[in-house]
């Protein structure tokens, strides 16, 4: 019997909205029941803990725990003693040399590091986001089920903090930008700006996942309310002013529906397109009145949007910056070629080997805290992050892990989604904040679907028809 037919109305037309990624949530008395009980309770739980505010913290410190990463230690403490007691392997021979192999890649820089004390941290945090909690997933997601589970949290999530930053956006009440307290950051606070946006385009991927896999069995409810998720989810993007984000999810989403149907993807194209031209009308409706004299709210989105172009003289000075430390990291990396600096030693290179023009820090205020400048602690590019910190021997075990992933979860294009836009986010972020740990998870989603042959990897279970028509025979 497969495993969905065992929990009734789990795949159902009238289910509703969230009742298929939630039902093992949501089942009176579950947690009285051992059989319902499963560790990728445990992945959306975390998932979910990353929306916990943590108030201001101070970003120089050298160890930050947020109840995301408390959650993910726990879903490896139960998920090992697991494995041990059903006598199961941990995970997939491919995925443990991959992980083998980022783990070679850190551990010979922190060996090899300037100031070992300090890039041990560094080796924890890497080894931890990278191959321990991403184990624990793939373990843990092992069939349809749990992974619609992770796919509601995912959306979940968004739909909070997206939420919240409208609200956030509308009163004015938001972080510092151009000149009012308007942009969208949900529960982050101003000292993590970009979390927000990562939070909301997870989900609305995820949600489009979802909507897809519904499209697939022919739950017509069910894909509308989906996909009307994933939709509404686009504002509270848009009010995030994060390009990076804007980039990774048009990238990601074009992905996933070339994919699935180019026929849909191009209806996409027209419905976004429309969609656009409503939600920019309706910006500059709600931008006439000023919001901490900031101007209105379609100023502001248009202006970034230009901005995404701007890659010269007309540059802002965040892009400049960035643009700087970027060749700082380049320089580091020549002086240092083979096993880099170590992790967490970037801040320590970073003043001998930056341009002049480079800020000492950047700015934040509003959504409850007062002005603090922030100092530039990373290239603010994972992949030159790896490169100036490891050198080209972490930088080819890490791409290894990547590209290894990327080509093994190609079969479930939502999946592959998640990772496309944690790709292109690396372009121009890396890890750090609150919203880390969400790339352990998507990893393990990843090596999951590669890795693990089965309801993971196939298009999808039979539909209800399917089945009734199958049991007739």
């Amino acid at each position: 019997m497969h495993l969905d037919e065992r929990v009734p109305g789990l795949t159902g037309r009238g289910f509703g909205l969230w009742g298929s990624a939630f039902r093992g949530l949501t089942l009176p008395g579950f947690a009285l029941r051992w059989g319902a009980l499963r560790p990728a309770h445990l992945v959306a739980l975390t998932v979910v803990l990353v929306c916990v505010p943590l108030g201001n913290q101070d970003v120089t410190a050298s160890v930050h725990v947020t109840p995301a990463d408390v959650g993910s230690l726990a879903l490896v403490a139960i998920t090992l003693p697991w494995a041990l007691l059903r006598r199961t392997r941990f995970v997939p021979v491919r995925a443990a040399v991959l992980s083998a192999a980022a783990l070679v890649g850190v551990g010979v820089a922190t060996a090899a590091s300037q100031d070992p004390h300090t890039s041990l941290s560094g080796f924890v945090r890497f080894v931890q986001i990278f191959v321990v909690v991403p184990a624990a997933v793939l373990y843990a997601v092992r069939d349809r089920r749990d992974l619609r589970l992770v796919f509601g949290a995912f959306t979940a999530a968004a739909v909070l903090e997206g939420t919240v930053g409208v609200v956030q956006y509308v009163t004015g009440t938001g972080a510092s930008y151009a000149g009012g307290d308007q942009r969208a950051v949900g529960t982050f606070g101003a000292q993590d700006v970009m979390a927000m946006s990562v939070v909301v385009s997870f989900g609305l991927l995820a949600a489009l996942g979802l909507a897809l896999d519904a499209r697939r069995e022919q739950r017509t409810a069910a894909m509308r309310w989906w996909s009307l998720t994933a939709v509404l989810l686009s504002l509270p993007l848009a009010l995030s002013f994060s390009r990076g984000s804007w980039i990774a999810t048009g990238v990601a989403v074009t992905a996933v529906l070339l994919l699935t149907d180019v026929r849909l993807l191009l209806r996409c194209v027209v419905v976004a397109t429309a969609a656009g031209v409503v939600l920019l009308g309706g910006l500059a409706a709600g931008g006439v009145v000023k919001m901490g004299g900031a101007d209105g709210g379609q100023a502001s989105v248009t202006a970034r949007l230009a901005s995404i172009g701007s890659v010269t003289g007309a540059a802002d000075h965040s892009v400049t910056d960035r643009y700087d430390l970027w060749t700082t990291a380049g320089r580091i990396w020549r002086a240092h070629p083979v096993t880099g600096v170590g992790p967490k030693e970037f801040p320590a290179f970073r003043d001998a080997s930056a341009p002049l023009r480079l800020s000492s820090g950047s700015d934040t205020a509003g959504a409850g805290a007062g002005y603090s400048r922030e100092p530039l602690l990373s290239p603010h590019n994972m992949y030159l992050l790896v490169l100036s910190e490891q050198g080209l021997v972490g930088l080819t075990c890490f791409g290894a892990l990547l590209l290894g992933t990327a080509l093994g979860c190609w079969r479930n294009p939502a999946v592959l989604g998640l990772l496309v836009w944690q790709l292109v986010d690396f372009l121009y972020a890396d890890i750090g904040g609150t919203t880390t740990v969400l790339i352990s998870v998507l990893l393990g989603l990843c090596a999951g679907v590669g890795t693990r042959p089965g309801p993971l990897a196939i298009p999808s279970p039979r539909s209800a028809q399917s089945r009734r028509e199958a049991s007739a025979r």
